[in-house]
């Protein structure tokens, strides 16, 4: 049997150390830290703090504690800045209407609501458009019909800076800007050289306030009411400038396709080795046609100092009132929807009406004249209808035929099988609306000749019959519903009625911040004689014409011809002309006495002056404006007293989306 082991004598206790009131503090701190704080106690105390100081090295290293040695929280900052889950952004208030937001690299604040921003360090982008501290301020605008905006911080490129210079250009910037010394207290505390600071003020624009004037669109910039669970003092600072903080996937959803898209449209815009690129955006509805090309704009403003755009949505415009063709000129970023930038496009043509099924030949030869102005100087996005069925998709062939574009973007949902894919083969062989396909490659095959004497038939010399091949680039949209008009946030008529609005808050003075109701603006007057009158979208007897032409919206146009007064009435043309437009108007009365019409109209005088031509088109005054006039009693141009049981008393619509029964014969 083997002898038992001697027993060992326990080590002797060592005295209580005691240590001063600031070392227990720090103790105390790092006890109610969990893991962090057995760490610092074993590495303050133990026999093998050596052993320890790598382990407490790599919680510093991960920003969950300050770092031994180091003042303030820089260091650690730094360090989260590499974490994969950074901390959370510093926000604090400046003044009432103003607040100052630190983000780390790749930090996203994406809200909604409005405010203007302007970049104090660092670079920050917003919709695809980088902000630097030697630009402007940028107003941006995130209502709850679109996509909510984000704010997102970027990498600085290159080198390090040297974390001392950088703290002082911070400080100096946020100190030039007004922020108070406790603002920028806090704000150093978490500042790091790889952070970026970026100032929020509340904005209040004429535009802006004219919508809200309105109780359907009071909503419009207030945040749906959200279960938080607790109210912290960032929410405080940014609900001062007017914004509230939000869920990052209700912001813009980029999928991995659109990333790959933008990547190669970009390149070929700045490299330009294949000429300048013509870049044409097709898809159905709802599925982010607009969303991509302000992306796509914005994106191409960071290299470029300016992009051409044309408009050839009827239905959903972007920088000009509904049922437009235009040629834009764009040197500014856009950050917010069509009603927020309204704009005098370079060329324009008011086709009058949301869509092109009535009279797609004078769709085509308007979509002509207003192409015939782009210059080929600049890259030019193009962006088309979501009419992709049946003959709107032979009207887009057209299209296609008509602009030759470089670059295709089809954009289109998943589950989406009526629109195949535009292949240059495919655009090549189809039959359009107006153009045939072309039988080479058919005639080819069969060893038919003759084929070099081929000639256009009427109707199509204006197209492309040697259409070179394109680029295209399938995107398929991530976020939910892509694709699906009945989950759209909001209808489509809506937002033409707020482009509208939009439009017509350009008359509001800038010296004012009280809404003036339109009925309290002087209209200008125009004799009968000085403008040639024409109703687009029907026909009109000549004595009923003054009864459709008050108020209603108008395009101011001029022809070339001369207008000549041969009666005491209106001058009245027989024919549609495509014509430039420039600028809209509301007819607001007729004066038959002094054949005048009053009109109301942003247009500046100096337009004006060339205007004789009034279209009428099927686009009609937003009925907000004409049940909120602000008047007492009975509401001119209002009447609660129809009859629609008399024949032809309301508008017949065609439901173009029902399919004629057909009925089987016994």
């Amino acid at each position: 049997m083997p002898a038992p082991l001697p027993a060992r004598r326990a080590p002797p206790v060592p005295p209580p150390v005691r240590r001063p009131p600031l070392a227990r503090k720090r103790l105390g701190r790092a006890r109610r830290q969990g893991a962090a704080g057995v760490a610092l106690r074993k590495w303050r105390t133990g026999p093998g703090r050596d052993v320890w100081r790598d382990y407490v090295a790599s919680f510093a290293a991960a920003g969950l504690v300050p770092a031994p040695g180091g003042r303030g929280r820089g260091r650690a900052v730094a360090a989260a800045a590499q974490s994969p889950e950074p901390e959370p952004s510093v926000a604090v208030q400046v003044t009432e209407s103003s607040a100052a937001v630190l983000l780390l690299p790749e930090q996203r604040l994406t809200f909604t609501g409005r405010c203007r921003l302007r970049c104090l360090h660092g670079s920050a982008r917003v919709l695809g458009f980088a902000v630097t501290p030697e630009q402007p301020a940028y107003d941006l605008f995130s209502p709850l019909t679109h996509c909510a905006l984000s704010v997102e911080a970027l990498r600085r490129a290159g080198p390090a800076r040297p974390r001392t210079r950088a703290r002082k250009e911070a400080r100096a910037a946020l100190r030039d800007h007004g922020v108070p010394r406790d603002a920028r207290r806090k704000l150093m505390e978490r500042f790091a050289p790889v952070c970026s600071v970026v100032l929020l003020e509340r904005l209040d624009t004429p535009v802006t306030r004219f919508i809200l004037s309105y109780p359907d669109f009071s909503h419009l910039f207030r945040a749906k009411k959200q279960r938080v669970p607790c109210f912290i003092p960032e929410d405080a600072a940014l609900a001062s400038v007017g914004i509230l903080k939000c869920d990052p996937e209700s912001g813009l959803l980029v999928s991995e396709s659109t990333i790959l898209a933008i990547e190669e449209l970009v390149q070929a815009c700045r490299e330009e080795n294949d000429g300048i690129p013509v870049i044409l955006v097709c898809g159905p509805k709802c599925v982010g046609k607009s969303t991509f090309n302000r992306y796509l704009i914005n994106l191409l403003l960071n290299h470029l100092p300016c992009v051409e755009y044309l408009e050839c949505d009827l239905g959903q415009t972007e920088f000009t009132p509904p049922g437009c063709v235009s040629l834009m000129n764009i040197s500014d970023p856009f950050l917010g929807p069509p009603f927020t930038h309204q704009r005098t496009p370079r060329k324009m043509v008011y086709y009058g009406d949301v869509s092109c099924d009535q009279d797609t030949e004078r769709y085509i030869d308007t979509v002509k004249y207003v192409f015939n102005s782009y210059k080929k100087e600049v890259p030019l996005v193009i962006n088309t209808m979501g009419w992709v069925k049946g003959v709107g998709l032979l009207l887009l062939i057209d299209i296609i035929r008509l602009l030759s574009p470089s670059h295709i973007v089809q954009i289109s949902a998943e589950d989406f099988k009526d629109m195949p894919q535009f292949t240059p083969e495919y655009i090549h062989l189809t039959a359009g609306l107006h153009t045939k396909g072309k039988l080479q490659a058919t005639c080819k095959s069969m060893d038919m000749g003759g084929t070099e004497n081929w000639q256009p038939c009427e109707g199509e010399r204006d197209f492309q019959t040697s259409t070179p091949g394109h680029k295209l680039l399938c995107v398929k949209p991530k976020f939910p519903g892509a694709g699906d008009a009945a989950k759209a946030r909001v209808h489509s008529s809506i937002l033409r009625d707020m482009a509208m609005l939009g439009y017509l808050g350009q008359l509001q003075p800038l010296e004012t911040r009280s809404v003036l109701p339109l009925h309290s603006l002087v209209p200008y007057q125009v004799p009968f004689s000085a403008v040639a009158l024409r109703v687009i979208h029907t026909d009109v007897a000549p004595k009923h014409i003054i009864y459709s032409v008050n108020a209603s919206w108008v395009g101011l146009c001029r022809i070339p011809d001369e207008v000549r007064c041969q009666t005491d009435g209106p001058v009245l043309l027989t024919q549609t002309p495509v014509c430039d437009c420039l600028g809209f108007g509301i007819v607001r009365g007729v004066e038959m006495e002094k054949q005048l019409y009053h009109i109301l109209t942003p247009v500046p005088p100096e337009n004006l002056r060339v205007v004789n031509c009034l279209l009428l088109g099927n686009i009609a005054i937003p009925s907000c404006v004409l049940l909120n006039q602000g008047i007492e009693g009975e509401i001119p141009y209002v009447t609660s007293e129809y009859n629609y049981q008399i024949s032809g008393a309301g508008k017949l619509k065609v439901k173009k989306h029902l399919q004629r029964r057909e009925y089987s014969r016994p």
